[in-house]
């Protein structure tokens, strides 16, 4: 089984960026599709992004489109979150975990599979 470590949160203010790493072990990443979630303090767990093992495509939850990009790097078995323009309500946890589906209902994004610790972002001036 994978293990994944997250890594790059920090203290940013609004409209700042930050890239987040989840580097795997054990086994190689580029087999898994790779989600990233958020929990912030009293709310629920938010997917924020699902990306495909084969071609990369990534579906992007409203809260991150136009301002999150998801990137690997298949030579360092490290995927990437890169988030631009970060608000206040960014604020919360990030996960990365493998296994990932979205609900073609109510496209929330779900995990089956290996998670990190999580890496805290706060979004303050």
């Amino acid at each position: 089984q994978v293990q994944l470590v997250e890594s790059g949160g920090g203290l940013v203010q609004p409209g700042g960026s930050l890239r987040l790493a989840c580097a795997g072990s054990g086994f190689p990443l580029d087999y898994y599709t790779i989600a990233w979630f958020r929990q912030a303090p009293g709310k629920e767990r938010e997917g924020v992004s699902c990306t495909s093992a084969s071609d990369n495509s990534t579906y992007y939850a409203d809260s991150a489109k136009g301002r999150f990009t998801f990137a690997r790097d298949n030579a360092k078995n490290t995927v990437y979150l890169q988030m631009n323009n970060l608000k206040p309500e960014d604020t919360a946890v990030y996960y990365c975990a493998t296994d990932c589906r979205r609900s073609p209902y109510s496209n929330k994004i779900y995990s089956f599979g290996s998670w990190g610790q999580g890496t805290q972002v706060t979004v303050s001036s």
